[in-house]
């Protein structure tokens, strides 16, 4: 995913309100979520420590923010760059986080996971477009309409983007996950990957998440300014992973669903094998689940960053419950003090930012 992509759709809220009046009705709303931070620019992905010390990435702004129980915010990394900082873990006092350059259309261009040593010094565990570069994980994967004619191609608009194009070689890591291994488990949302990362910095790419297929209707061809021709076809678009979970052996990975999923509810949640690799669906129709969480009993907490809400699956069920109401919510943590979560993530296109790190009490 694109940041300046999410930027950009945040004058879809109208829209986003209104497909969030249609998903499922859910339970009784959480109680008020106490504030820990404020003023925070773009804050998409948080960690919580086990003494209860909250780290957010303000991608926006390039700065990873300590927030103490008690104490003022302060800036632990601040990108010399102005790159995008996100995809925020941490273990036992280990900081893990990515960064992201972006060329001069403000396109990903080059990509890292890096961590802070007890020092103090940051340092580079991977370079990850680089690995995109040799190995483009998702590069036999055809997106688009897959069975479009060269008549209906030649028709297609230019500004909806290619017809039909391989995975092209587009690094945007999103999310990371540590392991009592050492391991760190990330979620590339230009790849549309998941790749692990071994703590001598190896990488290897443990999933390709599938394609979502779109039917073409009438009112999506009018919407994208899309020829007659394509009504009725299937559009495949790219799965944009967006945050990685562990739960009872498996990791859990949510996909926003591409650029589509940032107009319409296209967004999942998947399971996928620690060594197998093997991916399978757990929901589908979320409206851009950017976080998930693992709760005490298994629970999944999913924010919907369009959908207004952070949602709750129930251990062992597939239905998807309101766990509470809240404007563009992004990052989800379960800790035994509650879940953390980050709202109003995407900043507004007028005015101060306004980005949240709050607390839900169990």
């Amino acid at each position: 995913m694109r940041i300046n992509r999410i930027a950009a759709v945040s004058a879809t809220l109208a829209l986003a309100a209104t497909t969030a009046a249609v998903l499922p009705a859910g339970q009784a709303a959480a109680p008020q979520p106490k504030t820990l931070a404020k003023h925070l620019v773009a804050p998409l992905s948080a960690a919580v420590d086990d003494d209860g010390t909250a780290y957010v990435t303000q991608n926006f702004a390039g700065l990873l923010t300590k927030v103490r129980p008690g104490k003022k915010a302060t800036t632990v990394y601040a990108s010399k760059g102005g790159n995008e900082v996100g995809g925020v873990s941490v273990f036992h006092g280990k900081l893990v986080f990515t960064e992201t350059a972006s060329d001069a259309k403000g396109n990903p261009s080059k990509s890292w996971v890096k961590w802070i040593a007890p020092s103090g010094k940051v340092r580079t565990l991977a370079n990850v477009r680089r690995y995109e570069n040799d190995k483009n994980p998702d590069g036999k994967v055809t997106y688009g309409v897959r069975t479009i004619d060269e008549t209906c191609a030649g028709q297609w608009p230019a500004e909806a983007g290619p017809p039909k194009y391989d995975g092209a070689k587009d690094s945007h890591p999103y999310a990371t996950l540590q392991t009592d291994e050492g391991t760190t488990f990330v979620a590339d949302a230009g790849m549309n990957a998941v790749i692990t990362i071994s703590p001598r910095g190896k990488i290897r790419t443990l999933a390709v998440l599938p394609a979502v297929p779109v039917t073409i209707t009438a009112e999506v061809a009018g919407a994208m300014g899309l020829p007659e021709c394509a009504v009725g076809q299937t559009y495949y678009g790219e799965p944009v992973p967006t945050d990685v979970a562990l739960d009872d052996g498996k990791l859990v990975v949510t996909t926003e669903g591409g650029g589509l999923g940032e107009q319409m509810p296209l967004g999942s949640v998947y399971r996928v094998g620690l060594k197998s690799g093997k991916v399978k669906k757990v929901v589908g129709g979320l409206f851009a689940p950017v976080g998930v969480a693992v709760g005490r009993n298994g629970d999944l907490f999913v924010s919907q960053l369009f959908g207004g809400e952070i949602s709750r699956i129930k251990h062992g069920t597939t239905k998807v419950r309101t766990y509470a109401e809240a404007g563009l919510p992004a990052a989800v943590e379960w800790t035994s003090r509650g879940l953390y979560a980050t709202v109003d993530a995407v900043p507004p296109e007028e005015g101060a930012p306004n980005g949240k790190l709050v607390r839900f009490r169990r």
